[in-house]
């Protein structure tokens, strides 16, 4: 420190304040307000929008993910499946988030089968979405080949895809589900609700990439669908499948239907139909092979109708049991038409009308009854109405009603033409026959109790004509070839023409046979139909009786029912 003398005084010079002070009080004040401040804004991030930023944390990690409900089973009477669920894996990807480097989308396009142009296009094409389907419905394995290339923006979804064991046997009836698992023919889409079930729901915790991190738990349990009991035998329903195919095969055929149900109860035990199609492999199929003709598709019946038309007839009280009726010359002019048997039978009783199926014999006997009487038997019968068995667009056939009906018109009615049936219809109509009378409903599915049957025919009438039908397939009739070694059978032919753009034709051919067995105790009742067999022979007794003998003799041995006719006898 400096002094100065002046005057002989000295004084000493000032001392000046520290120069950081001030700046020191300013970084502190700056600090404690960045302080405050940094407090406030946690305050409001932990208290106040604490609410918001969880919820918003949350649904950028936490997920609800669907739990796929499994599709019930389809099953044949005995438990044996025909429709089952089998667990697949869809790939999908964010079209957004796929890598852009062109070895990895080059190893996933190889991977999914597709070439690197066709993939990458298909990337160009959803590029502003953020979902895309790679491959729906794989098998586990061949997926996860997949996703074990790692590639960014690829994800696996849990689904179900029906299996059909028995492939084209029974495709028609039980019919089949879209890529969503969703009944889209047949059975599969009259029982979609039941058998569908509800999906479940679960919270999960995933990653940025859609990994799943961790589960949270279960908000709902999947309801798989119910099971569904069918009444077709599988067993029976092969054997069917094979003898129609052969007999179609054989007779160079258009098509075919088999129909047969358990005599006591109404219940399908087989519904075979041609041409079908492979449930599980649909690529080639012919739009032909998805009709179920059993139920929606109808054919004039032709002769197999007598025996119902006779019914109607003995009842009526009008002609006698022993009554003969003169068919001479072998045919008769109606209303400008003309009616012909095959050829001139001279006098035949009732059970020789139905044996050498004289169509001349039935009109004369049709033309004593009341103008309504045949109409109203086959109306008991339950043609020309729904047989409400609730498969989709199952058919009503077509039964006029008799408002001003021509005397021919009342004739060809008795021997099946001027009206329409489905094989399933004209089977439920010949339950009556074999169940003393009472006409039972056809049901697609397995019965606990035999249901409440519609007495059409009177007890005694019907055991009459089962008797009769046991004699139109002797040795020397038409129907002989529907014969079944070690049991009584019955039935009766049909060979109808079809109708084409002027009317009837003379070269296309139906082919039908309707039969019971055993006609000791009737157990089953079968339809046969061929439609337009082309190989050369045409009527029912030669096309459609041996399938008819083929496909009852092996379900009554199946079923376990005795035989009741010795070898030597027959």
């Amino acid at each position: 420190m400096r002094s100065e003398r002046r005057g002989g005084m000295s004084r000493q010079a000032p001392v000046a304040p520290p120069l950081g002070s001030g700046r020191f009080l300013f970084i502190l004040i700056i600090v404690g307000l960045a302080c405050v401040t940094l407090m406030g804004r946690i305050t409001l991030l932990q208290v106040i929008d604490r609410p918001f930023l969880q919820s918003q944390g949350d649904a950028r990690t936490l997920r609800h993910e669907a739990i796929p409900a499994h599709r019930g089973m389809i099953t044949d009477r005995n438990g044996e499946p025909l429709a089952i669920s089998t667990p697949v894996v869809t790939l999908w990807a964010n079209p957004q988030e796929l890598p852009t480097d062109g070895i990895q989308l080059f190893m996933l396009a190889q991977a999914l089968g597709m070439t690197p142009d066709d993939f990458a296009a298909r990337i160009e094409r959803y590029s502003g979405r953020e979902f895309m389907y790679l491959r729906r419905q794989m098998t586990p394995e061949a997926a996860q080949r997949i996703l074990d290339l790692r590639t960014p923006g690829v994800y696996p979804q849990r689904e179900y895809k029906r299996y059909y064991p028995a492939g084209e046997v029974a495709a028609q009836l039980l019919g089949v589900t879209n890529v969503d698992d969703v009944g889209q023919e047949g059975l599969e889409l009259s029982y979609q609700p039941y058998l569908a079930g509800h999906p479940g729901q679960r919270r999960v915790i995933k990653d940025r990439r859609g990994r799943l991190v961790r589960e949270l738990g279960i908000m709902r349990d999947a309801q798989p669908g119910g099971d569904l009991a069918l009444s077709i035998d599988q067993r029976i329903q092969y054997m069917a499948y094979r003898e129609l195919r052969a007999a179609v095969a054989k007779n160079e055929a258009d098509g075919g239907v088999l129909v047969m149900m358990d005599a006591r109860t109404g219940e399908v035990l087989a519904m075979a139909n041609l041409p079908s199609y492979n449930p599980n492999n649909r690529t080639g199929l012919d739009p032909r092979g998805l009709r179920n003709q059993a139920l929606v598709d109808v054919f004039e019946p032709g002769s197999v109708m007598k025996p119902l038309a006779m019914a109607a007839i003995l009842e009526s009280g009008i002609v006698d049991r022993n009554a003969i009726v003169d068919t001479s010359p072998g045919w008769m002019r109606l209303d400008q038409f003309t009616i012909r048997d095959f050829r001139n039978y001279g006098e035949l009783d009732l059970p020789g009308i139905l044996e050498h199926s004289s169509n001349v014999g039935m009109s004369r006997l049709a033309l004593r009854l009341s103008d309504t009487a045949i109409w109203e038997k086959y109306n008991q019968l339950g043609l020309g109405q729904a047989p409400g068995t609730g498969f989709p667009g199952e058919a009503n056939g077509s039964l006029p009603a008799p408002v001003r009906w021509s005397r021919s018109e009342r004739a060809t009615l008795s021997y099946g033409y001027g009206l329409s049936v489905t094989a399933v219809q004209l089977a439920g109509a010949y339950t009556a026959l074999a169940n003393n009378g009472v006409r039972l409903p056809p049901s697609l599915l397995r019965l606990s109790e035999p249901p409440q049957g519609v007495q059409a025919i009177d007890p005694t009438v019907a055991n009459d004509l089962l008797h009769i039908l046991e004699t139109s397939v002797g040795a020397y009739t038409g129907g002989r070839r529907a014969q079944v070694e070690g049991y009584r059978v019955g039935g009766k032919t049909g060979t109808v023409r079809k109708i084409g753009q002027q009317g009837y034709t003379t070269d296309a051919y139906r082919s039908v046979f309707a039969g019971i067995a055993p006609i000791s105790d009737p157990r089953i009742v079968t339809v046969v139909m061929i439609d337009h067999p082309k190989a050369g022979e045409f009527y029912g007794g030669a096309v459609a009786a041996p399938v008819f003998s083929s496909v009852t003799g092996n379900a009554l041995r199946l079923l376990d029912v005795p035989p009741d006719l010795e070898v030597d006898d027959e």
